[in-house]
């Protein structure tokens, strides 16, 4: 079975249209999204709108959950006082432009997603969550303590843990006694920041003998996303970092 998990559009409609149009050229079996659908761009109403119509299960991201709330907080980690500054912009004109029944759906969503399997005599179980397993918000980055990783899989109780928020993707092998545990990140649809510009999503494939992973890059009309932070009042920050990857 392969399963596309995707996540982090953040209100760019032209990321989430190119992703689509490479989506099905490859059918996969299922497709969930992780969350994080609006914030820093100008298409929060189009990309809730289009995930919508193709019925595609959804879990809350830290930025869904602020909108849907309509506060001021995204729960985001910005490190300098400009980033907070440019993040205080961002969630006033999100909320601002958010129409009422995209925010009642993403009020809504789920913290969670677990899907079970069942191969041959034994059960497998994929979590699919935003930042962690414990907190919306909390990042687990690649260079996560081994011992830290596992404990948070162990309690989750998650062979599998798939998640996004870092918009950096990795797939990392975990060892419990016999059993190999794995977290998987999917990187970020509308907002890499791994130093490639393009749109990043993963095909995940379970097999009865094996769990593979293929992170798959898509090119998308980057300037008409950047073009379109700049015509706006967002700050211009944000159209470089999608030139940049950053």
């Amino acid at each position: 079975m392969t399963i596309a998990l995707f996540s982090d559009i953040h209100a760019n409609l032209p990321a989430l249209e190119a992703f689509f149009k490479d989506l099905d050229s490859r059918r996969p079996d299922a497709v969930y999204c992780l969350g994080d659908l609006v914030g820093y761009n100008i298409w929060p109403n189009e990309v809730i709108q289009e995930i919508r119509k193709r019925g595609i299960p959804t879990i809350a991201g830290n930025y869904d959950a602020g909108i849907g709330k309509n506060s001021n907080d995204c729960g985001c980690a910005y490190k300098t006082d400009d980033e907070k500054v440019n993040g205080s912009i961002s969630i006033s004109f999100t909320n601002e432009i958010t129409g009422a029944e995209e925010r009642d759906y993403l009020r809504t969503l789920p913290a969670h997603i677990r899907v079970e399997f069942q191969l041959n005599d034994d059960r497998m179980s994929l979590l699919l969550v935003h930042g962690s397993p414990r907190k919306i918000n909390e990042y687990l980055f690649e260079d996560r303590d081994e011992k830290s990783l596992l404990r948070i899989m162990q309690d989750a109780g998650a062979d599998i843990l798939c998640f996004g928020h870092t918009h950096k993707p990795y797939h990392r092998r975990v060892t419990d006694g016999e059993r190999t545990r794995h977290a998987i990140n999917t990187g970020s649809v509308g907002k890499p920041k791994d130093g490639d510009a393009r749109g990043c999503y993963v095909l995940l494939t379970i097999l009865e003998d094996s769990i593979t992973t293929e992170f798959v890059r898509f090119e998308y009309d980057v300037e008409k996303a950047a073009r379109a932070v700049e015509d706006s009042i967002l700050p211009n920050a944000y159209a470089e970092s999608l030139r940049k990857g950053i």
